[in-house]
């Protein structure tokens, strides 16, 4: 398998190539050269797979300088750490269902790409030869931070230092990531939103003049975001995984199409369901759910991507976000592959602040797509009265997902089964969820973790309560500006 550049699609790589460099020379987004297909058979076959066996089949399609029995042991030892079922599938109603995505270490769907990660970079890079350091910035709007961090602490060859928006994440959030421990991590506040990190990160990566700096001391830069195809190929397994499991529960026939409702902000989550999708996975629609940060489902309604608009902090903060790195990847798609079409909506992105896809493209974007946005408003109603009529607790984000869907059944007369993609625990927002159920918060973090659990019976896990006991290693806040040097400065502590 050889992958492409999102602007040049010229270029040939291997996946060893795009997982260890993760973002391409041109600043463009590895694609693979062409979908590998997954089959009818394979997806019955499937069915008599745990979930790390699933994992790896998808992956096999991708990796192909790693064997099936390689990958199946990434995938069992990724997933041995998850709490039971990695992807369990609960059905609320008739046609509705929840995929949950949080059962691993730190309870957010991140979990199920960046447990992998570390394992599957270092094995490709032991089949490279690759001696230097993996170098891993990365830029978090809440959960990629933390999971990165417990993925990579303490992995050979490797260094994680994290970015994070001051004061635009959880208290539990936060605490997950300045109380990491391991001798190969960093966490750093930067000011701003999320995007002013994420925009610094990708210019870090840009910058010729450090890399060269970084190379001279043993050090390679490479990516943990969404934008890493490593990430990416794990995610699009959980689709595959949660059609198999409608399939063995009899609640479908091999070949009926499924909708999808995401959450997602970056447009990594809902891409990897597309991917399926393109891999021959019988899908249906899928549902792009955004908060007030709806830049997503305005593209989605005028096919224009404008960044002219207020940032606004939710109670979903890993979906504030307002540019959506991911959606370049589908961009390539819808231009026919043409990254020179590619090159120039990226441009005018950086230089206009938005670009226009036209007519004809949005038209058969939205053949797959739908879009729409919940307010905080109505993700705090639907979030109480998913729990009311189903007795079931979901977080602010999955809330946010459960209102777009209901909007979705309500606008498109569709008879497919849709899933609900569930991304973090609600233990993770417990003030956001209490409200949302008709509790008073208590200001204290872990006593609104004590309240969520005697008035809703949700466990919360022991390791969430002993964060706040846990000193806290990190505090330093800086500018975007500075996020070089400060990439420099943790490189250098890594060799000495």
């Amino acid at each position: 398998m050889k992958f492409t550049s999102t602007r040049n699609n010229k270029l040939r790589v291997s996946g060893s190539t795009a997982v260890l460099t993760g973002l391409a020379p041109d600043g463009g987004l590895y694609v693979p050269v062409e979908f590998p297909p997954v089959t009818e058979a394979e997806i019955s076959a499937m069915a008599e797979m745990d979930y790390p066996e699933r994992s790896a089949l998808v992956m096999s399609k991708f990796f192909d300088e790693l064997s099936l029995s390689e990958l199946t042991d990434i995938a069992r030892r990724a997933y041995s750490t998850f709490d039971g079922d990695p992807a369990p599938e609960v059905k609320l109603d008739e046609g509705l269902y929840v995929l949950e995505l949080w059962h691993g270490k730190t309870h957010a769907f991140k979990d199920m790409a960046l447990s992998v990660l570390p394992l599957l970079m270092t094995a490709l890079k032991e089949k490279a030869g690759q001696k230097e350091i993996c170098l891993i910035p990365v830029a978090t709007s809440g959960d990629t931070g933390k999971a990165a961090l417990e993925g990579f602490s303490d992995v050979g060859g490797t260094g994680v230092i994290v970015f994070y928006p001051d004061g635009g994440v959880s208290h539990t959030q936060r605490k997950q990531m300045v109380t990491t421990l391991g001798g190969n991590v960093r966490v750093v506040a930067v000011k701003g939103n999320f995007d002013d990190a994420q925009s610094a990160v990708k210019s870090a990566f840009g910058d010729k003049a450090l890399q060269k700096r970084l190379a001279e001391i043993g050090c390679k830069m490479t990516g943990a975001n969404s934008i890493n195809l490593g990430r990416l190929a794990p995610q699009v397994a959980y689709y595959f995984s949660a059609y198999v499991d409608l399939l063995t529960s009899e609640q479908i026939q091999l070949g009926d199409k499924v909708d999808f409702c995401v959450p997602t902000g970056n447009f990594g989550n809902i891409l990897a369901a597309y991917y399926a999708k393109r891999m021959g996975l019988p899908v249906g629609k899928l549902v792009c759910a955004s908060n007030d940060n709806k830049v997503l489902t305005d593209f989605l309604e005028s096919g224009v991507y404008s960044l002219d608009r207020e940032f606004i902090k939710t109670t979903s903060p890993s979906m504030d976000i307002l540019i959506s790195s991911n959606l370049e990847r589908l961009l390539f798609e819808f231009a026919a592959r043409d990254s020179e079409t590619v090159k120039e909506w990226m441009a005018s992105l950086k230089t206009e602040g938005s670009y226009d896809v036209g007519a004809e493209r949005l038209f058969e974007i939205r053949e797959d797509f739908y879009g729409d946005f919940a307010t905080c408003a109505e993700c705090a109603e639907t979030l109480g009265g998913i729990y009311e009529e189903y007795g079931y607790l979901c977080d602010p984000h999955t809330a946010v997902a459960f209102d777009v869907c209901a909007k979705y059944k309500s606008e498109v007369d569709s008879s497919s089964p849709i899933v609900v993609v569930s991304t973090a625990s609600p233990v993770k927002f417990a003030s956001t969820v209490l409200e949302s159920v008709g509790e008073k918060a208590p200001s204290d973090d872990v006593k609104a973790l004590e309240a969520l659990e005697k008035s809703t019976a949700f466990p919360v896990p022991k390791s969430v309560y002993a964060l706040f006991g846990m000193e806290e290693r990190f505090n330093k806040v800086i500018e975007p500006t500075d996020l070089a040097r400060e990439v420099e400065d943790f490189a250098a502590s890594l060799v000495k």
